[in-house]
């Protein structure tokens, strides 16, 4: 335990936002504290056993780069509420516009009563979005019903029922989206009988493929096209769905040139390309669009997390006469677009715009990716380190390169007692993931690595 509570430099970042936390990590008592525990218990009671948290100390306030918990704790926020307060948590131009919409109305229904803030949102992604030609946007609730809307106008457009996904991916939690996802638990166990034709490709997951990362982007993009000629039927298929850089499976970057290829058998084959950018779009990987990396310009993308600030916003941006083929009441519903988070994600891009977030996080990924390649070439149980902006991972492995998830867990509570909020990921939970909001300053996201840093170092001595 530690507790630092010296004046500290935000340096390289925008202005901290929220209720004037000030930006420190404070440690001052165990991790989760006594106020936190007592909640804890409350907690048991009131919810399911399925409902759990990561690292279970109750928030009362975040801002900038910490989040500070019922016990006085202030933590370095490495999460972003995954990847959702990319700007910050409590960001100045995301709270002042949320609160003036409170003040003048919380909801109409736009299916019954339209409004301008959905339009304007509409217009900005129509805008940024790497989709080819005119372009569509509809705006819903969340991550899962934005793939869930996604592979509905697919379906609509081409008369085809098949959707084509990969191996570690995730795409939510609904019916649909837990057939998409590839991780059984604790995502599918038990919840079937799943939905109808979805075929799996594998991955082009360079740490894993097994004839080196060399021969990944060629061998991977051969069994995609094998899957659809010759197990499915191109013919029968409407879209292939694909994370420009897989989250939950394990912040996976694709080896290069695998993307282009995807798009390449797709467009040969005439099936829609979706890009699925919940996690990755919005400034996070230091472009609007992670697919944008590679030049990639889907038929139709996803967005949520980051979009809506911290309120829930979903959104589906396709070609224009692929979102005009669904019928008029064919998408839609009660809160979807809701008001509040509407202004929300305008002042999502006002802080983008105003702070040069998208330089941002290329900023945070070059410091990070410095200490995280050191600490691979000192310590073997480093096995990998990748990511593009503020969105890296390490995969912890034991000789052989088999997966550590037990490594991982021991080094992420270790980080956690130190004031450090870490998560981890992976479909064999052996990879730490790093989201930090673009809002934190050098100061503390220097003061994160080394948390972590002695972490890894105190667990490769024990072991």
């Amino acid at each position: 335990m530690s507790d630092t509570d010296q004046t500290t430099a935000d340096l390289g970042a925008p202005p901290a936002g929220g209720p004037g936390i000030a930006q420190v990590r404070k440690v001052v008592t165990e991790i989760p504290g006594p106020r936190s525990r007592e909640l804890l218990v409350r907690q048991r009671t009131l919810l399911p056993s399925g409902v759990e948290s990561t690292l279970p100390v109750f928030i009362e306030a975040a801002g900038g780069g910490v989040v500070v918990d019922a016990d006085g704790n202030s933590l370095i926020d490495f999460g972003s509420g995954i990847a959702v307060t990319t700007v910050g948590n409590s960001a100045d131009a995301v709270v002042r516009r949320a609160a003036a919409q409170l003040g003048r109305f919380t909801h109409t229904c736009f299916l019954a009563n339209p409004y301008r803030s959905y339009l304007d949102v509409c217009e900005k992604l129509n805008e940024i979005a790497p989709v080819p030609g005119a372009k569509r946007t509809v705006l819903v609730n969340s991550g899962a019903e934005a793939v869930e809307n996604a592979v509905k106008i697919a379906r609509a457009a081409t008369g085809r029922p098949g959707i084509v996904v990969f191996d570690h991916a995730y795409h939510g939690r609904t019916l649909l989206t837990m057939t998409l996802t590839a991780k059984n638990r604790p995502y599918k166990q038990g919840f079937g009988p799943f939905a109808p034709e979805v075929h799996r490709a594998p991955m082009a997951y360079p740490f894993r493929w097994p004839s080196g990362p060399e021969r990944c982007a060629e061998e991977a993009a051969d069994a995609l096209a094998d899957l659809l000629d010759r197990q499915v039927g191109s013919d029968n298929v409407a879209a292939v769905l694909i994370e420009p850089i897989q989250g939950e499976g394990g912040f996976v970057v694709p080896a290069p040139g695998f993307l282009p290829r995807v798009a390449a058998i797709c467009r040969e084959r005439g099936i829609l390309l979706i890009a699925d950018e919940v996690q990755t779009g919005i400034a996070r990987t230091g472009r609007m669009f992670a697919c944008e990396h590679e030049g990639i310009e889907p038929d139709l993308l996803t967005t949520a997390k980051g979009l809506g600030g911290g309120l829930p916003l979903g959104a589906v941006t396709g070609r224009a006469e692929l979102m005009d083929a669904v019928p008029a009441g064919g998408l839609g519903g009660t809160y979807s677009g809701n008001p509040v988070a509407c202004e929300a994600a305008l002042g999502v891009f006002e802080e983008i715009e105003q702070h040069g977030l998208v330089e941002r996080a290329m900023e945070i990924g070059g410091i990070m990716l410095d200490t995280l390649d050191s600490m691979r070439r000192s310590h073997p149980l480093v096995g990998d380190v990748r990511g593009r902006g503020a969105m890296i991972a390490i995969e912890l492995v034991e000789p052989g390169n088999r997966p550590a998830p037990h490594v991982a867990a021991r080094i992420a509570a270790r980080c956690h007692a130190e004031g450090l909020l870490v998560l981890t990921a992976g479909s064999y939970g052996n990879v730490l993931r790093f989201l930090p909001p673009l809002s934190i300053g050098n100061d503390l996201l220097e003061e994160g690595l080394a948390i972590l840093r002695s972490a890894v170092a105190a667990e490769a001595a024990a072991m």
